[in-house]
């Protein structure tokens, strides 16, 4: 059975290399079977938060809203690329994240991080961890942490050096922890209804 993964990237800067690995990532678990789709928040483009989806009256959210909604409720897991900024996550992302809530409950979700400098974004990894919890996802304990970016991927997001072949060998074992839970997941929710 093929999964439905959505890939979340969330830079707005004008010379975004995070892209890279958000590709890769799609290509990768495409190439596994996987129905891999990226969701770009500055593609996206909502608003910053002031209105959450569900407190928009039944049929009254914004149209990119409304179709990225539809999206979460029927994915069978997430990935969420994060760059890292002094330390924290992207507003960009954390604002088209903080849109929906039970949207996005009794799935798994893994983080890819990344930055410029050796230390791959983990900082930023590490907060998303604890924000995915409390929207609901359980978060894989499996991670893909890439930097320096320039040296690791190139502009098509393909593995470039050794620190490209090391990111590679890593993703195998990324994407089957997602795979293991995302399959878990969606047993159990098919099993019994979740408790809320």
């Amino acid at each position: 059975m093929s999964d439905k993964i959505l890939v979340f990237y969330g830079s707005y800067r004008s010379d975004r290399m995070g892209v890279r690995l958000a590709d890769f990532i799609v290509a990768g678990l495409r190439e596994r079977g996987d129905d891999a789709e990226l969701v770009d928040a500055k593609a996206v483009d909502l608003p910053m938060l002031d209105r959450m989806y569900k407190e928009y009256p039944k049929g009254s959210a914004p149209a990119a809203m409304e179709a990225l909604a539809g999206k979460i409720r029927t994915a069978d897991a997430f990935v969420f690329v994060t760059g890292e900024y002094n330390w924290g996550p992207q507003p960009g992302l954390k604002n088209l994240t903080d849109h929906f809530l039970e949207e996005w409950f009794w799935r798994p979700a893994a983080i890819a991080s990344y930055s410029a400098g050796r230390f791959s974004g983990v900082r930023s990894g590490t907060v998303w961890h604890s924000i995915l919890s409390e929207m609901g996802m359980v978060v894989v304990s499996s991670t893909l942490a890439v930097g320096p970016i320039s040296q690791t991927l190139d502009a098509a997001g393909k593995p470039t050096g050794p620190a490209g072949e090391s990111m590679q060998r890593s993703f195998g074992r990324f994407a089957d922890d997602l795979a293991w839970w995302t399959e878990a997941a969606r047993a159990q929710r098919a099993r019994k209804a979740p408790p809320y």
